[in-house]
């Protein structure tokens, strides 16, 4: 079973995420008052919450969150399958390993939405239930600029705007597995996966046990 080194990818950045954010958790104080500065101003550990998706983007209705985590937990397995789907038709390593990592760090942040609302006690209030209502834990922060765009910019010109990301240990695996596949589709989709799957075991077995159907193929 040689697939299951990338479901230990997944595993491992799952691992490694949800340490992270229980050390934050237990060990920082929320917001600004527990901001640390790794490098001057520009990186920092910043405990915060995302309650919806990316960006903080967030569905309308009470239940938007609960139907947002179904849904996660859904594609999580069609993603976990896609890994030994692709791994078996003989997929590029390397985008193999690229999808471990975006699986791991999707599952990283589903078990924020699904159970942190009961462990943290973090879901939004009035949330009807915690289960499936947590919000995700971010620190990592870059402060990478902050100012108003130039008026000679199209559309944006003159308006102010920041540029400073929080995300997690999650989050980076997921934008990694992400930018390398980007930057190598040529490598990674330059021929179609072989028709042949890779052989189970039985078949092996088959073609050892009648070498006279085998001798008969080549000499065909």
């Amino acid at each position: 079973m040689k697939y299951l080194k990338y479901y230990l990818l997944s595993l491992l950045v799952i691992i490694i995420d949800q340490v992270v954010k229980f050390v934050v958790h237990y060990n920082m104080e929320m917001g600004l008052p527990g901001e640390i500065h790794v490098i001057g101003d520009w990186a920092k550990l910043h405990y915060t919450l995302n309650p919806g998706m990316a960006f903080g983007v967030e569905l309308g209705s009470s239940y938007g969150k609960l139907i947002l985590s179904l849904f996660r937990m859904v594609a999580m397995v069609f993603i976990g399958y896609g890994l030994y789907y692709l791994w078996k038709n003989r997929a590029h390593p390397g985008f193999i390993w690229c999808v471990a990592l975006i699986l791991g760090g999707a599952i990283g942040n589903l078990i924020d939405s699904v159970f942190y609302g009961i462990w943290f006690d973090n879901a939004p209030y009035g949330s009807p239930t915690p289960w499936f209502h947590g919000q995700v834990v971010d620190m990592f922060y870059l402060d990478i600029w902050e100012g108003i765009i130039p008026n000679w910019v199209p559309v944006i010109g003159g308006t102010a705007m920041s540029l400073w990301p929080i995300f997690n240990v999650a989050d980076s695996a997921i934008f990694i597995g992400v930018l390398i596949i980007l930057f190598n589709q040529k490598r990674f989709f330059s021929s179609l996966p072989e028709k042949n799957p890779v052989p189970t075991s039985t078949e092996e077995n088959t073609e050892t046990s009648h070498p006279e159907t085998t001798n008969a193929k080549l000499e065909a």
